[in-house]
């Protein structure tokens, strides 16, 4: 294939031109923006360890207030894409959140899909779109776009959870804002309850409900039984995970990103293919080491690490006497609705 001309190649009166009228050429960029066989990706290999955060999480608890914080978060950026720009991926946004006994932090809802990813704690709850929902380590809490939530702890120690959110790709289509609301009036019912049992779907007589999102809280303990379930009844199955999904429809929970926990038997050493979205790994239980490429990540219980797409990932349960479970998220329903889902051997 000929080399593709470059900007230099043009004449600086030809170049000038095109400046003032707000036009560029396309052909020295060309290969910048379509390059061969593997797209440019920003997003690197990085690691999060949950022992280095806390102590500057609950610094920042001392440091702010909720009041002047309104949402006290410590960001896990991305260095590939710019410690400013506050991504962990392309797609996704990662931030630990701290919350005191006592504390509420305010309700508001925003365009950017969120989930929470219950870290360590008890004794608070998100409400979301009236629902009271409790926090237990390893739930998780969707607050979809355009939902208001807010955020109380009843408890009496610390609460930390992993914030998940579509904002990057939210915020590039000029698409972010959020609306301050008042305190919700907690509704009655909760979701995770009525949708608790595989295969029975609430059955409406005379009018299905219009909520878009049925269920809010996956419970951690009913997705480690059913994995735990899923080993005992497959014990031939290598990769032994399951999608949070929508109870009603099967789709993904949420519509950008998809969410899923995995689980790995005592000394098992998993090898997922490379596939078009990046993906985050998160330790809920256990202890596993990670590798992409050439870089390897020891992760313990709390620990987070992302990996690019269009790279295999190897993970590996260091411990031989007990399984490790880990909390994945991905850009997979963004990919396959923009149509440019991969998996590459």
């Amino acid at each position: 294939m000929n080399e593709l001309g470059r900007l230099e190649d043009l004449p600086q009166d030809y170049r000038d031109e095109l400046k003032q009228l707000n036009l560029v050429p396309l052909w020295p960029s060309l290969r910048g923006v379509l390059p061969p066989h593997i797209p440019t990706r920003n997003t690197r290999a990085t690691a999060w360890a949950y022992k280095d955060i806390k102590p500057l999480l609950l610094k920042a608890g001392e440091l702010t207030p909720i009041e002047k914080a309104e949402r006290r978060v410590l960001v896990l950026a991305n260095p590939g894409h710019g410690l400013e720009k506050m991504q962990a991926s392309a797609a996704m946004y990662l931030g630990m959140q701290l919350l005191l006994p006592g504390e509420w932090a305010p309700s508001h809802r925003h365009t950017p899909n969120a989930v929470r990813m219950i870290v360590e704690g008890e004794g608070a709850y998100t409400t979301v779109d009236g629902e009271k929902c409790p926090m237990s380590r390893g739930d998780l809490i969707l607050t979809p776009t355009g939902l208001w939530h807010e955020h109380g702890h009843d408890g009496t120690e610390p609460v930390v959870w992993l914030d998940v959110l579509d904002l990057p790709l939210v915020y590039y289509m000029e698409a972010s804002y959020h609306i301050n609301g008042e305190r919700q009036t907690v509704q009655a019912g909760q979701g995770d309850r009525v949708y608790a049992r595989g295969g029975l779907l609430p059955t409406p007589v005379f009018e299905r409900s219009r909520r878009a999102y049925p269920m809010l809280r996956y419970p951690w303990v009913e997705a480690r039984a059913a994995l735990l379930a899923m080993a005992t009844d497959k014990p031939e199955q290598e990769a032994v995970q399951l999608t949070y999904v929508n109870p009603e429809t099967g789709d993904d929970v949420e519509n950008i990103l998809g969410f899923y926990a995995l689980m790995l038997r005592p000394g098992q050493t998993l090898r997922l293919p490379a596939r078009s979205p990046a993906c985050v790994f998160h330790i809920i239980e256990g202890a596993a080491e990670v590798t992409v490429q050439e870089q390897q990540f020891a992760l313990a219980e709390a620990d987070t690490c992302c990996a690019p797409g269009y790279t295999a990932v190897t993970l590996r349960n260091v411990r031989a006497d007990q399984s490790t479970f880990i909390f994945m998220a991905d850009e997979s329903p963004l990919h396959r609705k923009l149509g440019v889902y991969e998996v590459r051997a």
